[in-house]
Order: structure tokens, then C-alpha cells, then sequence
């Protein structure tokens, strides 16, 4: 197996910096606002419509962050941010006094109810559910907090909370809004969303990854997973995963995987060692930055085959995560910003 290396001038770049934040306008985004301009108010005129688009544009970034957070999926992330724009385009901008606290008003409401339709199809979903992997820009790492809370181990947390529940986790310890602005966004009072934050706090507490890693700690467990893997070392394998390790593969019914947890290091060495030996000769193993995070792309003839990330828990790989899911890798072909904040 030969190991490569994924450089950054290899990669489609979208979104790295604030001229190219407002470059990347979502398709809809263009679309609605020439549809929406009328007689006078033409896009590009300094009319109504183009105030909207540039508030939208400005806050674009933050609001698919929130999205992502609550759904798991940058395809429907997408999507709410299109149900965003089109209630936005039809707003009366005067009457609003917050802009930002308006789009990510209507980012949750659209978000929880789509949550809900997910839930819906996960119930069919063949095999285990994997959060849809974003290869996400540099500045994503450096920022601990965003970081952390888009990490794959972070994400799975997330989805055993309640729709609500999660909402109000990933404004509050994300986002940091006040409850008062939250209870307008998933439409509780004030009362209810500080128990609801405490109730979620409490359970993610107990599920979340036991100790800080650092980057660096994260980068060398990542890399000595990846020589025992390229080597056959299944010792060298075993050192670096935890006693307790569990393997999750997300195929979607699409591509082969394994359909129940993988659970011990033994047998996650053997699984993968197994598995790999058998297509050797055409696999490439690279290293990115996925979810804010050291993770690892295979290849298969050159061709994205699967995205796979980890959790660390006190220098040991205690989670594997390998999204095969063809439909969940369109992100992984151009860098994705995330925003805890709007950046103008």
C-alpha cells in the first residue's frame, strides 16, 4: 500500500478567506435574489433585494455552521440554508432590528423541523449513521472550541439528544446566545430552555471524549495508525487502539460496510488489517483535515473511497469512523468555512 500525502494545493479551494467568503453565494441565494427583485429593485441596483443578499452572504457561513451542528448532513444543511434565504428575501428589512439574530432564528426553526424528517429516514437507514464529513479549512483547527464541536466523536454525541435538546446545546455552549434569544428560536420560554441547557449539558458531559487532545497528540496517534495499517503491523495496531475501541462504517446501502459496531481492538486490528490487505495493491491512504480534525482519506484507484475519522481518549484511539456513503462525500472534494461568528 502506498501512503500519500494530501497537500493543500491539490484541493479545490471555496472558502479561505473573506473576498472569497462572498465569491462563494450560494446558488439559491443568486437565483432567489433576481427572482425576488422587482421593477427598481434589480440585483446589482443598490436596491432592497441586494441589502438582503449581502446581510445573507455576510452571515452565510455562521448560519450553515448551525445548520450542520443540528443536522449532521451538509446536504441538508444546504438545504436549509436555501428555506432560509427564500424567507429572508421576502422580509421588510426595516422591520427587523437584529439581522443576525433573525437568520439564525429561522435557520433553527427550519433545522429542527428538518431534524425531525431525519429521524424519520434514519429509522431506515441501512447499517449505522455517520455525520456527513466536511473537509473543513485550516482556521477550523486553530478555533479549539468550533473544533471540537464539529468533530465526528462530537457530532455522534449530538445525536442522542432530543431535537430540541440539541438545539438549545449547540446555541448555548457553541454559539454562546443568550437564552433569551434561543427560547425565541426554538419558540420556549426563557425557564424552560436553562433546564433544557442543563438537561443537555449533563448528558453530553457523559458521553463526550474523556480528556483533551491537542492537535499534535492527534497528528502522531493518526500517524501511527496509519504506518501499522500500510505495514500489516497488527501489534503496532494494537498499541494505538484502546481495549475498548468500537469501529462504526456507514455504506448507506450503497457501498459495502459493516452493518453492526466492530467492538474490541483485537478485533478492529484484524477487520481492518483484513480488509485493506485484500485490495493493497490499489489503495492510497492520505491525510486531511476533516471536521476540524487529523483524519485519513483511502483511495481505491485513485478515487475517494472512504473518509476515515477518529476519536482519542488519553493517547488511545477509543472511535473509528469510516463513511463510505458515496453521497455523503460530495463535501470532501473542496474545503468547507464554519463560522462561530459572523466575520464583517
Amino acid at each position: 500500500m502506498r501512503v500519500t500525502r494530501c497537500e493543500p494545493n491539490e484541493r479545490e479551494k471555496l472558502v479561505t478567506s473573506e473576498k472569497n467568503g462572498r465569491e462563494q453565494r450560494d446558488a439559491t441565494g443568486r437565483r432567489a435574489a433576481g427572482a425576488e427583485a422587482g421593477p427598481g429593485a434589480e440585483a446589482g441596483t443598490g436596491g432592497p433585494v441586494d441589502a438582503a443578499t449581502e446581510d445573507f452572504v455576510a452571515h452565510r457561513n455562521l448560519l450553515f455552521t448551525v445548520a450542520y451542528e443540528m443536522l449532521g448532513s451538509a446536504a441538508d444543511a444546504e438545504d436549509v440554508l436555501q428555506e432560509t434565504w427564500l424567507k429572508w428575501a421576502g422580509v421588510d428589512l426595516a422591520t427587523v432590528r437584529d439581522r443576525r439574530a433573525y437568520l439564525v432564528r429561522v435557520t433553527t426553526r427550519q433545522a429542527l423541523n428538518r431534524l425531525r424528517t431525519l429521524g424519520r429516514r434514519k429509522e431506515t437507514y441501512v447499517g449505522p449513521w455517520l455525520p456527513e464529513p466536511l473537509l473543513t479549512t485550516p482556521d477550523v483547527a486553530e478555533d479549539v472550541e468550533l473544533a471540537d464541536s464539529v468533530s465526528m466523536a462530537m457530532m455522534l454525541v449530538l445525536e442522542t439528544l432530543a431535537p430540541v435538546e440539541r438545539a438549545v446545546f449547540v446555541l448555548r455552549e457553541v454559539f454562546d446566545l443568550g437564552y433569551g434569544e434561543i427560547a425565541e428560536a426554538v419558540e420556549k420560554s426563557p425557564a424552560a430552555v436553562r433546564q433544557i441547557a442543563h438537561r443537555a449539558r449533563a448528558h453530553v458531559a457523559a458521553r463526550r471524549p474523556r480528556g483533551e487532545v491537542s492537535a499534535t497528540e492527534s497528528r502522531e496517534a493518526l500517524a501511527a495508525f496509519r504506518r501499522a495499517v500500510e505495514t500489516g503491523d497488527l501489534q503496532g495496531l494494537l498499541d494505538i487502539l484502546s481495549p475498548d475501541v468500537v469501529l462504526l462504517g456507514d455504506g448507506g446501502g450503497i457501498k459495502q460496510a459493516v452493518l453492526r459496531p466492530v467492538t474490541g481492538a483485537g478485533k478492529v486490528a484484524r477487520f481492518m488489517l483484513g480488509g485493506l490487505a485484500k485490495q493493497a495493491a490499489a489503495l492510497s491512504l492520505g491525510a486531511a483535515q476533516v471536521n476540524g480534525y487529523p483524519a485519513l482519506i483511502v483511495r481505491l484507484d485513485g478515487e475517494l473511497d472512504t473518509v476515515l475519522a477518529v476519536r482519542f481518549d488519553e493517547g488511545r484511539i477509543t472511535g473509528l469512523y469510516a463513511v463510505r456513503n458515496p453521497e455523503k462525500l460530495s463535501h470532501m472534494h473542496r474545503e468547507t468555512a464554519l463560522r462561530r461568528r459572523t466575520t464583517r
